[in-house]
């Protein structure tokens, strides 16, 4: 079995193109049904009912053609306690045998996921609203999830990314922001500043509660990364609605969750990421609303972009061999 931690992930340093691609692929293998995925349980603690850690299993046929599981966990609370929020271990198994192939230590694994989920609708966002002058984007949260956001905007969009407005309540990770990035990167004192005329804004916080309750620029896009960040209130400016899986995303005190407890929302009402990918998803909604994006996660696309580095270590040599 080979071993892949954070050290050889970084080493590995794969385009976020062929990421993204990956995440593209694994869509269309769900759109065929060619994949399983169960509802993932939470293990939650009475004594922090904020923190919690998720199975997330799933197999992926198709050229994919692998199993495995993530188990996450999610503690904010360590925030306060310098260490990292989230901690998680993927397995991969043979889908044929069995047999377990891989396991890789890391979170960056799923922030490499989260980030190309969102580079994925990015792409499809803009077949149906080309984005005709620069792209001012708008981000809450810079901690490993934003700038994991970040490289893959700045790899993605390049030059048309004309800016970014990063709102974060500790100025210190405001310090990883890379020194070529200064001109266009600024950092703003309220998440009003950074959401107001953003044409492309992105939650990643550990927030538990929704505070954003502004009209959003027309024909812009919210990638709810988060998912705890907006007041149901956003449903009086619009309706386009995406999510990645309505059984999954609407739990767990999410905003999707509200919306459908205050406001009446239903499945039918949105689109899921298979509809945008497969079925143009996007030409339900009218031209002019903000289109908003709710990603809970899915573990098919963890187990496929955790073979992805698998296969990619094996190419490149890298990672160690564990003896059974």
């Amino acid at each position: 079995m080979l071993y892949l931690n954070t050290e050889h992930l970084e080493h590995l340093d794969l385009p976020w193109n062929l990421c993204i691609e990956t995440i593209r692929r694994t869509v269309h293998v769900m759109a065929a049904h060619e994949f399983s995925q169960p509802i993932k349980p939470y293990l939650l603690f009475e004594q922090d009912p904020s923190s919690r850690i998720i199975a997330m299993p799933a197999y992926v046929g198709g050229e994919i053609g692998m199993a495995g599981i993530k188990w996450i966990a999610s503690f904010p609370g360590n925030h306060a306690r310098q260490i990292p929020r989230a901690h998680s271990v993927t397995i991969l198994n043979d889908s044929g045998s069995g047999k377990p192939l891989a396991m890789i230590n890391s979170p960056l694994i799923s922030g490499i996921r989260t980030a190309s989920v969102s580079g994925l609708m990015i792409q499809e966002y803009e077949k149906v609203h080309p984005w005709t002058d620069k792209i001012i984007a708008g981000m809450v949260g810079f901690g490993p999830i934003g700038q994991l956001h970040l490289s893959m905007l700045t790899q993605l969009l390049g030059d048309r990314l004309g800016g970014l407005r990063i709102f974060d309540q500790n100025p210190d990770v405001l310090q990883h922001i890379p020194d070529g990035l200064n001109a266009r990167v600024q950092c703003v004192g309220s998440w009003e500043e950074a959401y107001e005329g953003a044409n492309l804004f992105l939650t990643c916080t550990i927030s538990s509660s929704g505070y954003i309750n502004r009209k959003p620029r027309e024909r812009s896009l919210l990638l709810n990364v988060s998912l705890r960040d907006f007041t149901p209130d956003i449903l009086d400016y619009t309706s386009a609605i995406v999510v990645d899986d309505w059984d999954e995303v609407c739990r767990a005190n999410t905003d999707i969750e509200h919306m459908s407890t205050h406001r009446g929302l239903k499945k039918e009402d949105t689109v899921s990421i298979v509809d945008v990918v497969c079925s143009n998803g996007l030409a339900k909604f009218p031209a002019h609303e903000a289109v908003m994006f709710n990603p809970m996660g899915m573990a098919a696309f963890d187990i496929a972009i955790g073979s992805l580095f698998y296969r990619e270590a094996l190419s490149a040599g890298c990672g160690e061999e564990l003896e059974e």
